[in-house]
């Protein structure tokens, strides 16, 4: 029997104190974190951002603590952050009564998205007090494209000011939008920002690309930001299509679900395709590339597809790993909300009543099908992003102001 090393530091993930709160009280929590000498354990404080545990443990009963972003459930595509409270947490957790607070750290589920999210967090460790965020930000606007454009730094402040400033209690990033999600008559079509911020900063950045498309770093935000806006418009054509089911007016159904399925979605998934950042065959590939053989290989690119949509055999956690890339845009989402539609109008026609369990069965073969198909997915960028995106502004930017 090995002997446990007396001075050793045990490290502990503090989730279970919120995830399970209804068993772990007061007395509970401190019976288990003395079960271990004081200063012989540090706890991730893991989702401190939004939940922060030090707060009412009285700074963990002394152990050491990591004050911890999150920021991230599932490494879903999705503009989000919570910049206010990430500013000013780690500052409140060090001047906290009697404070055990040992450092500052990063947690999050899945990253390669909201890169500024972890920029910030980044920086902060540095700080001895929270930053001015309008200055920080419209600064970062200038170090990401080497451009003091000042219609760059004032979209960066609508962004910073709106979609990444979150303040609504207990608010988990799981990218609630319909975009990402199954299919039925009642979805979570709420935002906590107000989106005419997000179409403002959409049309500066749009209007600076000319001059700015040989920057990586802007290519990739451009495809972003106009991809953040399409999901909101997503949501707009959503109400519609439901609004005039429930009403029973065809040609109403007709034209917004035609829109979103045979042009929004496919122009989204042209855009993502545009950019090396945004192709679900550099995903498929990777996964492939760690095999020794073929069979090894098949098995692995099913793996990768599962994870990015039914996380598991049935869809036990369905959509939780959500990405919004080329080719998975096409090949998945399209394809549900193209049957969703496709159910809806024939519910209409034949005076049937839509049965979400019906329709459930019919897009799990959608679902798994994708999974299977065997499709080999671009891993290099395919057309020209500036083009698209500017089509598209073209296009959706009135309807974007209309759904004001």
């Amino acid at each position: 029997m090995t002997a446990v090393d007396p001075q050793a530091i045990w490290l502990m993930q503090g989730w279970l104190f919120f995830s399970d709160a209804a068993f772990w009280k007061p007395a509970q929590i401190q019976a288990l974190l003395h079960g271990v000498p004081l200063g012989r354990m540090i706890v991730l404080d893991l989702f401190a951002e939004t939940e922060p545990i030090f707060s009412y443990t009285e700074s963990f009963y002394g152990q050491p603590f990591i004050w911890c972003m999150l920021q991230n459930f599932g490494g879903n595509s999705g503009f989000f952050g919570t910049v206010e409270s990430m500013n000013s947490g780690p500052f409140k957790a060090l001047q906290f009564p009697n404070s055990t607070l040992v450092g500052i750290g990063m947690a999050p589920e899945g990253i390669e998205q909201n890169p500024v999210m972890y920029e910030l967090m980044s920086e902060l460790a540095w700080r001895k007090e929270p930053v001015n965020l309008s200055k920080w930000v419209s600064l970062y606007a200038i170090r990401r494209y080497g451009s003091t454009q000042d219609s760059l730094a004032a979209a960066w402040r609508l962004l910073f000011a709106s979609v990444y400033n979150c303040t609504v209690p207990h608010y988990k990033n799981h990218n609630h939008s319909p975009l990402v999600h199954r299919p039925s008559l009642h979805m979570n079509a709420d935002r906590w920002y107000d989106p005419a911020d997000l179409f403002k900063a959409w049309k500066l950045i749009v209007e600076a690309a000319p001059s700015l498309m040989s920057k990586e770093t802007f290519r990739c935000d451009l495809v972003d930001v106009t991809r953040q806006v399409l999901q909101v418009l997503t949501t707009s054509f959503y109400q519609d299509i439901t609004d005039a089911f429930k009403n029973q007016k065809l040609p109403e159904l007709l034209t917004a679900g035609g829109v979103l399925v045979y042009d929004l979605l496919p122009e989204l998934n042209r855009l993502l395709s545009s950019d090396r950042n945004f192709l679900l065959g550099t995903w498929l590939e990777r996964a492939r590339s760690f095999a020794l053989d073929e069979k090894e290989a098949q098995l692995y690119d099913m793996n990768a597809r599962n994870q990015l949509t039914l996380w598991g055999p049935s869809g036990e956690i369905l959509d939780y790993a959500s990405k919004e890339w080329g080719g998975l845009m096409e090949d998945y989402y399209a394809q549900r909300w193209g049957l969703f539609v496709e159910t809806l109008v024939d519910c209409l026609d034949t005076g049937r009543p839509y049965k979400q369990d019906t329709f459930n069965q019919a897009v799990f073969q959608v679902e798994k099908g994708f999974i299977y198909n065997a499709r080999k997915y671009p891993t290099k960028p395919q057309g020209d992003t500036y083009e698209i995106a500017r089509r598209i502004f073209l296009k959706y930017y009135p309807q974007a102001l209309k759904t004001l």
